[in-house]
């Protein structure tokens, strides 16, 4: 399981939230099946150049979403059941969304460029 993630500081959304929101689609999508091991919250920091603070309250959250289930001396996991509801499906896309349309209007892109972005990663099979 790869402790890359993309965290921008340039992002409105604090960087827990962001890890937070990277990790749940991770799960999601079946990229980090249940029971898979996360990195350590002090690998995630360092990896990512964050605080340990800040991966601690992203892992705490995810543990109260149970999204991860955190066994003591062992690490933090995937939980074995992430089977989420349609609606909680559909609120973090719609997070997702916003993140998206937020930084395409701060690029400057119009509705047809963000669509052809779109369409062309779909194209290259990276979100089918």
């Amino acid at each position: 399981m790869s402790a890359d993630l993309f965290l921008s500081a340039a992002d409105a959304t604090p960087m827990y939230r962001q890890i937070v929101d990277q990790i749940t689609a991770r799960v999601m999508a079946g990229d980090w099946p249940p029971g898979s091991a996360l990195p350590s919250i002090r690998e995630l920091a360092a990896h990512n150049g964050v605080s340990v603070i800040t991966v601690k309250r992203a892992y705490l959250e995810l543990e109260h979403a149970g999204v991860i289930v955190t066994r003591h001396g062992k690490g933090s996991f995937v939980a074995e059941s992430t089977d989420p509801t349609r609606a909680r499906l559909q609120a973090e896309l719609l997070r997702q969304v916003d993140a998206l349309l937020l930084t395409a209007e701060r690029l400057g892109w119009t509705d047809d460029e963000l669509q052809a972005c779109i369409a062309a990663r779909r194209q290259e099979g990276r979100n089918p």
